[in-house]
């Protein structure tokens, strides 16, 4: 699948469209009006304290005692002031960014689990490679970064304007003496912050600029590196087992290599970038005094007028240079929005995938399991039944059989509609059918939350726990129903086999689809399955889907599946 690349201007209104449509538009629009008031009330505020500078000053070089005394009055006041507004807005701040994350990872929650996506994104290459890291670190990141850039941004734009305005008048003061002649120019002081602040500017993005692929590799390879980790933990019983420490070692050598690689690179970018940054903050030290010291040393300015002049050019270059100061952070920022709205365009196009190529039809009609001229294509063949209509009524009970690499798999999913690839038609009885994979899917939770999964635990009657739990022959779980664990992992193979079927007998199907499942049962449990289906669920149509060493005696009919390789295929990018 090629996926069509947005610029940063499409994903940044990808961005704001979703968060648009987000349940959490009106928090986010009173959030970000309460801190454009707070962030103005902050600028006004600066302003007087600004011109505070010159009265305070002025008091001093003409040791005036009560004129300072009054004035750090004054200062006790606007000092105060700006602490609350300084509070006020970290809050706000606070609160954007966490609703700003809860819009976002909850839109992705949508995008991810929408029908099939989650199982189609994992096969799309890259793009798919752990959604968990896009879905959580990213975004939090993102959240972060948008926040702080975004509440950044509007304040010195704030600033920008109301001192601005306060330079200009300030420039008027500074005048220039050559040959006996006074010359003023109208707002020098502010064309000298612009060209100071824009040469800055200029050369931080040219500087900074590298640091965006380099963010998004970085994040790449965290990501690669945090996998390995977690997969380490995973299987640690079978890696001591097979004594695998040393081969495992190496893999995560091998991870952690390439981070350090890029992180040495990421070093360097931001190194070089550190001259300007750096650089700039340095000389903005003195630049305000020489930019007004023409007009202290001509008597234009007095030492009050001189620091009120240098306070304004400061808060002036200061929001203008905002973008040298973020340069880094913008870089980051991009890297980040890129790799979360890429994800969810990809996710989107998942819809669309081999759109071109013959889709499966999928309907639920009448009260059986219907194949109907199926064909199932994938990159190695067209997988194709032996007969052309297959009809599986309530209580009869079909096995597939079909040899290594004959799609097996694909047929299990072609019949849940996870693979639509394909001719013909695929009809199943109204009241659903319960699909039922080689890997029993065992979530997190309460065991009495796995039985029931997905429906709501209350929907059962206690007794149906422990009817289904002993009838399996797992009597001693129903004493944990309450209990929450990692029952993936707590459980044998054995027992999470039996758990997946007690939530067969639990949900009481119309119709059950097994892929490979029932071949790899243990001959007691398969014995008691085959009495459940002839007893509890005998109205329930059964297909299981196996290998040649299923035991066809325990089926009413058996039907055969084969893959010809020579005929039509799919297409790798469709897949």
């Amino acid at each position: 699948m090629t996926r069509r690349k947005l610029s940063l201007a499409q994903e940044t209104r990808v961005m704001l469209r979703l968060l648009r449509m987000s349940p959490q538009r009106s928090i986010l629009f009173w959030l970000c009006i309460a801190l454009l008031v707070v962030i103005s009330a902050t600028a006004y505020g600066q302003i007087r304290l600004n011109a505070w500078n010159k009265p305070f000053y002025d008091a001093l070089s003409n040791r005036d005692f009560l004129g300072f005394v009054g004035q750090l009055q004054v200062f006790v006041v606007l000092g105060g002031v700006l602490l609350a507004l300084n509070v006020a807005q970290t809050w706000f701040n606070q609160m954007l960014r966490m609703r700003l994350r809860e819009a976002l990872t909850r839109d992705l929650f949508d995008q991810w689990l929408a029908p099939r996506r989650a199982f189609m994104i994992a096969g799309a290459g890259e793009i798919g490679v752990n959604p968990d890291q896009r879905i959580h670190e990213d975004v939090r990141h993102l959240s972060d970064l948008t926040t702080d850039l975004g509440v950044g941004l509007l304040q010195a734009t704030l600033l920008l304007f109301s001192f601005i305005g306060v330079l200009w008048a300030l420039s008027s003061g500074v005048v220039f003496l050559i040959s006996g002649e006074s010359y003023v120019v109208p707002g020098y002081m502010v064309w000298c912050a612009l060209f100071y602040a824009g040469a800055a500017s200029l050369a931080s993005w040219k500087v900074g600029r590298p640091l965006i692929p380099l963010n998004a590799e970085h994040y790449a390879r965290e990501s690669d590196l945090r996998f390995a980790l977690v997969h380490v933990n995973e299987h640690a019983e079978g890696i001591a087992a097979y004594r695998g420490e040393k081969e495992e070692k190496t893999r995560l050598d091998h991870e952690l290599d390439r981070v350090l690689e890029i992180l040495r690179r990421l070093v360097s970018a931001i190194t070089n970038l550190t001259w300007v940054t750096a650089g700039y903050g340095w000389f903005t030290i003195v630049a305000p005094i020489i930019v007004a010291a023409p007009a202290y040393f001509s008597g234009g300015l007095t030492l009050g007028g001189l620091l009120m002049s240098a306070g304004a050019f400061t808060q002036v270059q200061q929001s203008l240079r905002w973008f040298v100061d973020n340069a880094g952070a913008i870089a980051d920022w991009s890297a980040t929005l890129h790799r979360v709205i890429g994800f969810r365009q990809a996710l989107l196009q998942m819809d669309s995938v081999g759109e071109e190529t013959s889709r499966i039809e999928i309907c639920e009609k009448g009260d059986r399991l219907v194949l109907d001229r199926l064909r199932i294509l994938s990159p190695a063949g067209c997988s194709v039944l032996d007969q052309d209509r297959i009809e599986i009524a309530p209580g009869e009970h079909v096995l597939a059989v079909g040899p290594p690499a004959s799609g097996k798999t694909c047929l299990f999913r072609a019949l849940a509609g996870l693979w639509p690839w394909g001719e013909g038609a695929v009809i199943t009885p109204v009241g659903g059918v319960m699909f039922m994979p080689k890997r029993p899917f065992i979530p997190d939770g309460p065991l009495r939350d796995v039985l029931a999964y997905p429906l709501r635990a209350e929907d059962f009657a206690e007794e149906d726990y422990v009817f289904a739990l002993t009838r399996l022959g797992f009597a001693y779980l129903s004493k944990v129903l309450d209990r929450r664990a990692r029952w993936d992992r707590e459980l044998t193979e054995r027992e999470q086999q039996g758990v997946a079927f007690a939530r067969l007998l639990l949900h009481k199907p119309h119709c059950v689809v097994i892929d490979g499942a029932v071949g790899a049962l243990a001959a007691d449990l398969r014995k008691t399955l085959f009495q459940i289906f002839s007893k509890e669920l005998k109205s329930a149509a059964l297909l299981c889907i196996d290998g040649p060493q299923a035991e066809p005696d325990c089926f009413d009919r058996v039907v055969h599946l084969n893959l010809d390789r020579e005929g039509e295929c799919l297409k790798e990018e469709a897949a």
